[in-house]
């Protein structure tokens, strides 16, 4: 999932460039070219989203893969834009539409009326929400009537519950929960980091916990694995990842308490050649009904509210979402604004952290 939305080094400029003019060749009679990032992430989209609104948009699409904003940035410098729809993770795109790579999102089209309002932006409009959060091994804590660990506190009580860490090795979602473990109320944390002293107040925090840290994971296949062979004992990560290794068997749970909450989102690339054909289709993608159904695919919430009402998500299913009115009540959502005025600052700091 979200591992995916790192963005890979772009090819050599003369390569991608061919790469690029071949592929405009297969996508040319096409009404709209989507790129997605493959895997079972897409083969749900596909199955829930781009399949059923193509068809009921009477609509030719063509469905690729890609390597994230990195593509874009090269397909809008050489003027050989053949993407119309991609997905993105909320903050590349944030930084994305801030650097001229995305096409303003024309929301007299596409009804957002229905959506959390942090869930979509001026570049981009959100397709399923997930959550930052700890996952732990039960067979190591919560045994035999022994309470498990529940807080940002808790991770950091080693004392309590002693063993090995995996934490993120990038600042993204990185120093909320450490701010939550120091105190400051889930709802105070982006006031905080936004103060003077608040970043180095949450890197501090950390800091306090490295000892204990084995690893600093950089993607979502990484902190799965860590906690599917026991390597670890506790980690942060994305709440899909945890749900995928239990299901196949890994002794590890989550809770959604002080969980962040982020989206993945669709943006449009500057240049599109079907520009006004994927603003309908985003607006179609985005009822209810499509974004019910992609929960039947990935324990992903919809970014639209309306898609828990009139049974369309079971209440069994519901529980399981991170964006479900009960468990979106227990978290604070990933403030993208903090992250386009301050990430910059803050990454240099973690990372100096992280040397040292």
């Amino acid at each position: 999932m979200s591992d995916t939305l790192k963005t890979r080094k772009a090819l050599c400029t003369t390569a991608a460039i061919s790469a690029l003019s071949l592929f405009s060749v297969g996508a040319s009679a096409a009404d709209l070219n989507i790129a997605s990032w493959g895997g079972a992430y897409q083969k749900a989209q596909s199955e829930a989203l781009f399949v059923p609104a193509a068809k009921a948009l009477n609509m030719d699409v063509k469905q690729s893969t890609y390597n994230g904003m990195s593509d874009v940035r090269l397909q809008v410098q050489t003027g050989a834009v053949t993407l119309d729809i991609v997905a993105s993770g909320s903050g590349s795109a944030a930084r994305a539409g801030a650097e001229g790579l995305l096409e303003p999102l024309d929301y007299s089209v596409i009804d957002v009326s229905h959506f959390y309002p942090t869930m979509k932006s001026k570049f981009c409009v959100g397709g399923d929400v997930f959550s930052n959060v700890f996952a732990w091994n039960t067979d190591k804590y919560g045994k035999d009537g022994q309470p498990g660990p529940k807080t940002w506190a808790d991770f950091w009580d080693v004392k309590k519950f002693p063993g090995k860490r995996a934490y993120r090795g990038g600042v993204a979602g990185s120093l909320e929960p450490a701010l939550m473990a120091d105190g400051v109320p889930p709802d105070q944390v982006y006031a905080v980091l936004s103060s003077k002293g608040g970043i180095e107040r949450a890197i501090n925090k950390i800091r306090q916990l490295k000892p204990n840290i084995a690893v600093w994971w950089t993607s979502g296949a990484q902190h799965a694995q860590l906690m599917k062979d026991g390597e670890v004992d506790m980690a942060t990560g994305w709440n899909g990842r945890f749900d995928d290794i239990a299901k196949h068997g890994a002794k590890v749970t989550y809770s959604f308490d002080q969980g962040l909450l982020d989206y993945d989102c669709f943006a449009i690339p500057k240049g599109a050649p079907h520009k006004d054909a994927a603003m309908k289709f985003l607006a179609e993608i985005s009822k209810a009904q499509y974004q019910a159904s992609l929960t039947r695919y990935i324990t992903y919430g919809p970014t639209n509210k309306d898609a828990y009402e009139g049974g369309l998500i079971s209440d069994a299913v519901a529980k399981t979402l991170p964006s479900s009115p009960a468990n979106a009540a227990k978290q604070i959502p990933l403030d993208i604004e903090w992250y386009e005025q301050f990430e910059k600052q803050a990454a240099a700091l973690y990372q100096d952290m992280m040397l040292e």
